[in-house]
């Protein structure tokens, strides 16, 4: 493995240090102009920004989080020194306290992102897209899993901004280039239902919420519908993280959203939560601010046990392969070697890290864009390790 550089904002030029200079003090401002948070908060928000721009980590002494994932250690330090996967995880647990999320309180478990969540589900954007499944379901299997596989993948760009695209892009998107493409292999295995091989089981680690988890839902009912596999797993947050980050709460009003329309896939998808078909899994280390590679035990099982996990989105994608300046030809397969299983990333490109590129593909993108391509969030990839 090449040593590759651990991703920080000190340098000003650099993406993650935009992320902290610009974004998080509009992402504050949403936050106040959202909900009628009361003087305290309000103020505590305030805080927060002079603190990340201005001021070092300063831990709460009585959050637990710190010391449970040994992140105590970056007090006394600048925000744009920290790692930046590290930066952010603090940042958001920081922003939670700041709202009372954590109680107790009148404000204890108020979702600050919630309005950006819900307001995505009502949309005529959103109503598009739904209204073309009844098209979809009169192709052939392979086409339908084809199309939601791609939408799943697509669907990352509705994250902060990132417009989704109309399920009449879709089919455009899905064949246009991809950065790297393992589509083929997965397709393979996420249709390798052989009645000898027991009960299948398939582990999908949600990104955010909105309408970005309908098309992961959908996906997950047409596996389930079509015996392709017996079970599905949906990791999500414990609770709110990275603004838009799915959580049990999100999970369900995605449901609802679906049932509501009048989908089929929307009852299928209530049946299989009641059934347990369809479970939901909150593991605390989701929101912890360290990658894969230090998953603990638990969840090393859980994912062992699983015949294909799906991970969608930029932030699943750091975690897994570890949040470096890695050559871009660095092998996707190693730096994943350390998973317990099957493993398929479903990523569209909003950060510095990639990995598994072809020197051909790598030099095409610097001349065409130079380096805006890693976080414009208009590439995407589909990476494969087995």
């Amino acid at each position: 493995m090449p040593d590759a550089p651990v991703i920080r904002g000190d340098d000003p030029a650099s993406f993650a240090h935009s992320v902290f200079a610009e974004r998080h003090p509009a992402l504050i401002r949403k936050v106040q102009d959202a909900t009628p948070y009361g003087p305290e908060q309000r103020r505590a928000l305030d805080e927060l920004l002079r603190n990340t721009l201005h001021g070092t980590v300063e831990p709460p002494a009585d959050d637990k989080w710190w010391d449970t994932w040994n992140a105590r250690r970056h007090a006394g330090r600048s925000w744009f020194s920290l790692p930046f996967l590290a930066a952010e995880s603090c940042f958001y647990r920081q922003l939670l306290c700041a709202v009372g999320y954590f109680g107790p309180g009148p404000w204890q478990g108020v979702d600050p992102f919630r309005p950006f969540k819900l307001a995505e589900l009502d949309t005529p954007e959103a109503a598009a897209e739904l209204a073309a499944l009844g098209p979809l379901s009169h192709e052939p299997l392979q086409d339908q899993l084809k199309a939601l596989l791609h939408g799943s993948l697509w669907g990352n760009r509705a994250d902060l901004g990132f417009r989704i695209q109309t399920a009449e892009e879709t089919s455009a998107a899905a064949s246009s280039p991809l950065v790297a493409d393992d589509s083929g292999s997965l397709l393979s295995l996420l249709t390798d239902d052989d009645p000898g091989s027991g009960v299948r089981t398939l582990c999908l680690v949600a990104d955010n919420a909105g309408r970005e988890l309908i098309p992961d839902l959908l996906l997950i009912d047409h596996l389930l519908t079509h015996g392709h596999f017996d079970r599905a797993v949906l990791h999500l947050k414990p609770y709110p993280y990275f603004v838009s980050d799915a959580t049990t709460a999100d999970t369900l009003d995605a449901v609802r959203h679906l049932v509501s329309a009048k989908t089929d896939a929307g009852g299928r998808l209530y049946a299989a939560l009641r059934d347990d078909r369809l479970t939901l899994r909150a593991h605390p280390f989701s929101c912890a601010p360290l990658p894969y590679a230090a998953m603990p035990p638990d969840l090393h099982d859980d994912f062992a046990s699983a015949d294909l996990t799906l991970m969608k989105g930029d932030l699943n994608y750091r975690r897994l392969v570890g949040d470096h300046l890695w050559p871009p030809t660095t092998p996707f397969t190693e730096v994943t070697s350390y998973f317990p299983g099957p493993v398929a990333a479903l990523r569209t490109l909003k950060s510095d890290v990639i990995t598994g590129l072809t020197p051909e593909t790598e030099t095409a993108l610097v001349t065409a864009e130079g380096q805006a391509w890693r976080t414009s969030g208009t590439r995407a990839l589909i990476q494969l390790k087995v």
